[in-house]
């Protein structure tokens, strides 16, 4: 039961906000009573630290598969970025900047996570690429895998980049441009050509 619940609660507080999903709103689509809800949650806020974690888990399951692929790493990176696009496809809300308004704790604890999992994962990404000369040789590793994670927070800042002049879907696809333009070769470039036709 808790699994479930933790599922329902994810896909709820995704497309509906982890502000104004409550409790009883969740036992209501599930049939349950609230009081099912707390056996397993003493309050919202668990539960909603157990959705962001594994919501993070799953994403980062996807992710691990992508890099089994051994694509090329411009590749890797338009693959991931459309896997993530996919599993938050009924996002209607913006999940990371509700978290850091009405959640800080576990906005803070989610992001040290992504953090040293993007890390990780760029940091591969940019060795391969270089390897295989499709990023120049002469890029700082540490410094870019950081901006890139730094960029990819930015643009879920709904202050910075407010829903109504921007969407989701186009800021992801214009930053990952931006972040390989500045790192790719020629012959870097003429792949991410290829994926934008």
């Amino acid at each position: 039961m808790k699994e479930k619940i933790l599922i329902k609660a994810t896909e709820m507080y995704l497309s509906l906000g982890f502000k104004s999903v409550t409790m009883d709103d969740i036992a209501a689509e599930m049939g349950i009573s609230k009081k099912t809800i707390y056996q397993y949650y003493e309050n919202k806020s668990d539960l909603i630290l157990d959705c962001a974690l594994y919501l993070f888990e799953t994403i980062n399951s996807g992710i691990d598969e992508i890099f089994l692929l051994n694509l090329n790493p411009i590749e890797e990176l338009f693959e991931i970025k459309n896997f993530i696009l996919n599993r938050l496809n009924d996002e209607k809300t913006s999940p990371m900047y509700q978290l850091q308004k009405f959640y800080p704790k576990v906005y803070d604890l989610l992001r040290q996570k992504q953090f040293e999992k993007m890390d990780s994962c760029v940091l591969q990404n940019i060795e391969r690429g270089v390897q295989m000369g499709l990023y120049r040789k002469s890029i700082d590793k540490e410094f870019v895998a950081r901006i890139y994670f730094s960029g990819m927070i930015a643009i879920k800042d709904k202050d910075l980049f407010p829903a109504e002049q921007f969407k989701d879907a186009e800021l992801v696809e214009k930053y990952l441009e931006y972040h390989l333009r500045s790192i790719a070769t020629k012959e870097g470039i003429k792949i991410l050509e290829q994926f934008q036709n």
